[in-house]
């Protein structure tokens, strides 16, 4: 069965005084509700820098920074969007990237 990745993007860590408990209340939900198409932890990222073609790195992760990541398997790319379409990340006001991982996993020498 293929895997995805899926990348989060353009919401806000929450803040762990206030908000923490709710949010981790509704990730786990949507995480239980995966089940075994859940393969990878979607820990929140915390520090994000982007490197741009010109060498110059951006302090706080560039116009677009990655705040989290879950591998999770699906029959297809439809299913796998269904599956992300119910994520608390959405209703934050954040989006995710949806991205078919190859079968066959590329090493260095690989490549030559």
């Amino acid at each position: 069965m293929p895997k995805y990745l899926l990348a989060y993007h353009g919401s806000r860590v929450p803040n762990p005084a206030t908000e923490q408990s709710e949010v981790s209340d509704d990730w786990k939900a949507w995480m239980d509700q995966l089940g075994d198409a859940l393969e990878g932890s979607n820990n929140p990222m915390t520090i994000a820098r982007t490197i741009s073609a010109d060498g110059s790195v951006s302090a706080d992760g560039g116009p677009n920074p990655v705040l989290g990541l879950s591998f999770i398997t699906a029959d297809d790319m439809d299913v796998a969007i269904d599956l992300a379409r119910s994520c608390p990340h959405l209703t934050a006001g954040g989006w995710i990237e949806v991205a078919e991982l190859p079968a066959k996993v590329y090493r260095p020498k690989d490549m030559r």
